[in-house]
Formats: structure tokens, C-alpha cells, sequence
């Protein structure tokens, strides 16, 4: 990666990213530290709110239907986005545009459950209710919510109790409650002053008739929970105490029944319910202990949480954020931090300017290079190489233009040498007919059986030439047909033999075939495969000399994949090291001057390499100066048809 184009363009991408980032977070921490630490402030202090009123519309109704109002015009005042879910994500109201609104993050910013209120919003909150010990909204009273005609008439009688403790000096006023039930707060807090006047508070703190039915009610649910813990039932007082309420309550003090609902504390001894005065107490009284207290305690407000849970909205996930996710409102940069911030981008768009150009110019430059040499090969001229600058893509796209480059020029030259060995091909044994034929014409040669036989030997020879370039066009073409069958290998080698072997015995060379009975299975094209072999051992043949040996030999491979391997071994002149490369290409020979006593037309090895190839096989040659070579097919154990 190191020399590589691309790990050096990564590595320029990663230096202006790293200058970037860091001017951007410099920025970006010194010029809104401050600015945040003022919003969170006003935004705890504003969600705070949001989450009290909210609550507030919770306790006080059944559903959360209609609550879209309110929630617009929290969204209006507060200039933030509000959106109350179910606990199943499913939408009750949003401030915002439901096509254009961003989808809600995954955490909520608060559960609205009047029933269990969060301790911590609910203090900031703006109204001063707070939160009762047990986290049950003062606000949610259900059945102990009065009636206007019983509040009208309490509140008659709480003027009356005021005007009294006017008269006798004592400053007071009336608070109504969130059930609608009125009581006498005195000036200072101090309930115990009214205690030496003639002003009954007591009355006030008396249920009427539906208060004492829900309160009864909630008795009977707190007594069916102590009684699955196996705990006695007790009586509830008016203030949600237990015991003697003569014992536990103050006249004038808040009680269950008006605004503000305290948590009972450890109780006195609980009286029996519903018994004569006179009567034995039909509950037994409970161990005056910490954990009887918290027992009690604890079902007290699990029988509130179960008889308000039909007269509460159901718990919905609260969602506060900015309208349309935009950053903190109200934040405004300073003409300094503008400025700043101007000349660090500046900064960094000169450095990545900078460093794109460096970098561009550098890959450009030999691209030109190379689009002007594929341009000037286009028009005819030579072609040229381009030099490499690197070992990097850019430079090895160079030296593989190079290199297509030489083989272009190969190939013409072997082009250009194709045709003329083909024109002196066919133009020798032209030649030879047509200077036959004109000696005939002349009267200078008698058309006997030996000039006929003459002609007849070249004409055959012309022909030869032509059926091999037809057999490499049509190899070259891809439309060389095979014929596959299953092929005996060593009866295939020993009929190629029989064939050559008048050949062989007149130039005084041995022929023999090494293949050991039934030898390797194959499956080609038997004409085609001697016709390959057949080429090998004619050229063996007449590379040997006198006395020499041929040897045709088939085995299997030793690695056992199923390839057949044929070779073709004679003690001949052999090959030069340097013409060994060029034994198949087609019209070479090693003889340059073209003699046909020391070499056919220069097709067969190119021929043979064409059919071993149409079979899915490979050949090739080795070779020792002065003691032979040797050739070797390579075929596949099943050849596929050809096309």
C-alpha cells in the first residue's frame, strides 16, 4: 500500500479529513460550550413543564383522546416538537407535520403515567404539586371527585369557617383541592391556632356521602391484598391512615379529600369497621412493627393504584425535541466566531485544493502518455512504449501497455511472415505444375505415367497445405467439430505405427509402442487424435537418422486426476534451446532456407497443438541438442464434444 496510487490517495483523502474534523471540533467547542450549558437549563426547565401538563390532563381524564390541543399549544409555546405514543410506539398526538416529521428516536424522553410519576420531572414542575411518596399523582382522585352541587355546598361552609376565624383574628383563606373538595388554610401554616376558637375545621375534614363509598371501596381493596399476604385488615381514615383518627388526624390539616394527599405514615392502632361503639372490634388490631407498617403501607397504595387505574389515562412515552431536528434554538454566532470560522474552511479547501492538484497531476501525466500512444498505434505508426514511472496502478497499467504493445508488434511481424510463407508455400508446388503443364504444352515433355505421377505428387502436396490452413482457420474460429468416443489408447498408438512404418523402415529408423495393454481409458476423437499423433511421428521420423528410434508411449498421470498423457520420443538431431519456443508456431522450421528434404510446410506442430487443445489438453516439447526430444500430449480423461 505504501507505493500504491491508491494507499496514497487514501492517505491525502485521510490527512485533509483529519484537518477537517479538527478545525470543525475546535470550532464547534469553543463557540457553543457555553450555549449549550445555558439551554439545558431552559430545556430541563421547559420539558419540566411540558411533562406537568401533560400529566396534569392524564389525571384528570380517562383517555387520551382531545389531547392534541394541548400538545399543539405546549409545541407553540415551548417552540419544540411534541409527540405522545402509546408504550407500543403506536401515535396519540404530534406537534409536528406528519408527512414532513422525522422519525421519534428510540428512547422517550419520559413515561406520562399519572400513576407513577417521574420524581425528578415532576419536582422542576412549574404548578408545585410535586409527586406523592408513592409516585401517584395528587391530581388523579377518580371516584373521590365531587360534584359541583357537594362542592358548592363545602365551600359555603369553608367560607363561613373563614369569616369565623376572621372574627377572631386568625388570617385564612380557602383552597380547593383537585377534587373539588374545599378546606381552610390558615395564614402561617399553623393548624393549632384554630384549636382555642369556636371555628369546627372538623367538619370539612367529614366525607360525604360518595367520598365515604370510594373510600370504603379502596379499604376493601387494601384488605384483599393484606389478606393474600395473610395480614389482618384494618380501616382507612379519611387522610389514608389506618388506626384511631382522632389519634392521626389535626383539624384543618390536608387530608385525602383535599388538595394535597399525603403517604400514611406508621399508624396507631386500627379500630374495627363498621362495629357498634359498644361492640367487640372484629378486626384483631396489628402488631404496631416497621415491616406490618410497610406492608400496609404498600397495599394502601397498590388498592389506589388499582381503583384510579379506570378514571387515568393509560401510560403513553413522551417525546420532546427540536421542530424537525434542528440544533438548539436561539443559538447565534458572533461576528468573531463567524469570522473563525470562515477562515478555518478557507484553510481547509486551500489545503484539500492543494493536495487534489498535487495528487491529480501526478495520475494525469502518464495517462496522457499512454492516450497519445493508443492514439498514434490508431493511425498505422509504429508501435511505441510509454515509460513507467512506478510500480503503483498507474505504472502497471504502463507495463502492461508495453507489453500489449510488443505483442501487437509480434504478431503483425508473424502476420507479415504468415503470408509470405504461405505465398511460398503454395507457390512452389504451383510452380512445379504449371512448369509441367507448359513443357507438356510445348511439346518438350510426353504426358507418360511418370509425368502424371509427377503432377498428380504436387497437386497432392498443394492440397495438403490447403486442408492444414483450413484445419487451423476452423481451429482458430472455434468451429473445429470433434467427434468423441471411448478410444483404446494403445490400439490407437499401434495404428498410427502401422501407418508410418513403411516411412520409418526406409529411413532406417525403429518404430515402436511402449503403451502397456488395455492402457488408461480416453475418450476423443479418434480421427482427429491420430491425426495429431501422426504429425509427431512423421516429424520424429524425419529428424531421426539412420539407425535411430521412435517411441510412442501412453500412460496415466501419476497423481491419478485422469489425464492420459502421450509421448512421442526419438533420437534425432534435436532442437536448439533458442528455436524450442517457437515449434509450434506455424510456418516455423529450423531450416531457414525451406527445404522440403529437411522439413514440411511449417503447419503440422500448429496443427497438433490445435487439436490437443480442441480436446481440452495441453502439448509440449523438450529437447537436447545432439540426443532427441521428446513430446508430450496432454489429454483429459473425458474430452468434451466439440462445437
Amino acid at each position: 500500500m505504501r507505493r500504491s496510487l491508491l494507499g496514497r490517495l487514501l492517505a491525502v483523502s485521510a490527512l485533509v479529513a483529519a484537518c477537517s474534523v479538527a478545525a470543525t471540533a475546535w470550532i464547534a467547542v469553543q463557540t457553543t460550550s457555553g450555549a449549550i450549558k445555558q439551554e439545558q437549563g431552559q430545556n430541563l426547565t421547559a420539558d419540566a413543564r411540558i411533562y406537568d401538563t401533560l400529566l396534569d390532563y392524564a389525571a384528570r381524564n380517562p383517555t387520551w383522546d382531545g389531547v392534541g390541543a394541548t400538545v399543539r399549544e405546549l409545541a407553540r409555546e415551548s417552540g419544540r416538537r411534541v409527540a405522545l405514543t402509546t408504550q407500543g410506539r403506536q401515535p396519540l398526538a404530534d406537534s409536528a407535520t406528519a408527512a414532513t416529521a422525522p422519525a421519534l428516536p428510540p428512547q422517550a424522553s419520559a413515561v406520562v403515567d399519572p400513576l407513577s410519576v417521574d420524581t425528578v420531572l415532576a419536582a422542576r414542575g412549574t404548578d408545585g404539586q410535586g409527586a406523592a411518596a408513592d409516585r401517584i399523582d395528587p391530581r388523579a382522585v377518580g371516584p373521590f371527585r365531587l360534584s359541583a352541587a357537594d362542592s358548592r355546598a363545602l365551600r359555603r361552609t369553608a367560607d363561613d369557617k373563614v369569616e369565623c376565624l376572621n372574627r377572631a383574628g386568625i388570617a385564612s383563606d380557602v383552597v380547593v383541592g383537585a377534587s373539588g373538595r374545599p378546606r381552610v388554610q390558615i395564614v402561617g401554616n399553623d393548624p393549632q391556632r384554630a384549636l382555642g376558637t369556636r371555628c369546627d375545621l372538623a367538619a370539612l375534614d367529614t366525607p360525604i356521602r360518595s367520598e365515604q363509598k370510594a373510600l370504603d371501596a379502596l379499604t376493601e381493596l387494601a384488605d384483599a391484598c393484606l389478606k393474600r399476604q395473610g395480614r389482618e385488615g384494618v380501616q382507612l381514615n379519611s387522610d389514608l391512615s389506618w388506626g384511631d383518627p382522632a389519634s392521626s388526624t389535626v383539624p384543618g390539616e390536608p387530608g385525602p379529600l383535599a388538595p394535597r394527599v399525603p403517604l400514611p405514615a406508621p399508624a396507631p392502632v386500627p379500630t374495627p369497621r363498621d362495629a357498634p361503639e359498644d361492640a367487640a372490634p372484629s378486626v384483631v388490631t396489628p402488631e404496631r412493627t416497621g415491616e406490618n407498617d410497610r406492608a400496609i403501607a404498600s397495599c394502601v397504595s397498590a388498592a389506589r393504584s388499582e381503583q384510579l387505574s379506570s378514571y387515568v389515562a393509560s401510560p403513553a412515552l413522551l417525546f420532546i425535541g427540536d421542530e424537525g431536528g434542528a440544533t438548539l434554538p436561539g443559538f447565534d454566532l458572533s461576528p468573531a466566531n463567524t469570522a473563525r470560522i470562515a477562515g478555518a474552511a478557507a484553510l481547509v479547501l486551500a489545503l484539500t485544493v492543494g493536495a487534489s492538484v498535487f495528487a491529480g497531476a501526478r495520475l494525469v501525466r502518464p495517462l496522457h502518455a499512454l492516450t497519445g500512444a493508443a492514439q498514434r498505434m490508431r493511425d498505422g505508426e509504429q508501435p511505441e512504449s510509454v515509460p513507467v514511472s512506478g510500480d503503483d496502478e498507474v505504472g502497471r497499467l504502463a507495463a502492461a501497455f508495453n507489453d500489449m504493445s510488443a505483442h501487437r508488434a509480434r504478431l503483425e511481424e508473424q502476420r507479415k511472415a504468415m503470408v509470405s510463407d504461405v505465398a511460398h508455400e503454395l507457390r512452389t508446388p504451383l510452380s512445379n505444375i504449371r512448369g509441367w503443364l507448359e513443357a507438356a504444352q510445348d511439346g518438350l515433355a510426353d504426358p507418360d505415367p511418370a509425368f502424371v505421377s509427377s503432377l498428380l505428387e504436387e497437386a497432392v502436396l498443394l492440397q495438403h497445405i490447403i486442408d492444414d490452413l483450413q484445419d487451423l482457420a476452423a481451429a482458430d474460429a472455434g468451429v473445429l467439430r470433434l467427434h468423441p468416443e471411448s478410444v483404446e489408447i494403445r490400439e490407437l498408438l499401434s495404428q498410427v505405427a502401422a501407418a508410418h512404418q513403411a516411412r520409418a523402415e526406409n529411413a532406417g529408423v525403429t518404430l515402436a509402442v511402449t503403451a502397456t495393454a488395455p492402457g488408461p481409458a480416453l475418450r476423443a476423437d479418434p480421427v482427429r487424435l491420430r491425426q495429431a499423433v501422426g504429425n509427431l511421428v512423421s516429424n520424429a521420423v524425419r529428424h531421426t537418422p539412420e539407425g535411430g528410434r521412435v517411441t510412442l508411449r501412453a500412460y496415466a498421470h501419476e497423481e491419478g486426476d485422469g489425464t492420459v498423457l502421450v509421448e512421442v520420443t526419438d533420437t534425432g538431431s534435436g532442437i536448439p534451446p533458442e528455436d524450442l519456443p517457437h515449434v509450434f508456431d506455424r510456418f516455423w522450421r529450423a531450416e531457414k532456407s525451406r527445404s522440403r528434404r529437411t522439413g514440411g510446410s511449417g503447419l503440422g506442430l500448429a496443427i497438433v497443438r490445435k487439436l490437443v487443445e480442441a480436446h481440452g489438453g495441453t502439448v509440449d516439447a523438450t529437447s537436447v541438442e545432439g540426443e532427441g526430444s521428446t513430446f508430450v500430449l496432454r489429454l483429459p480423461g473425458t474430452t468434451p464434444s466439440g462445437p
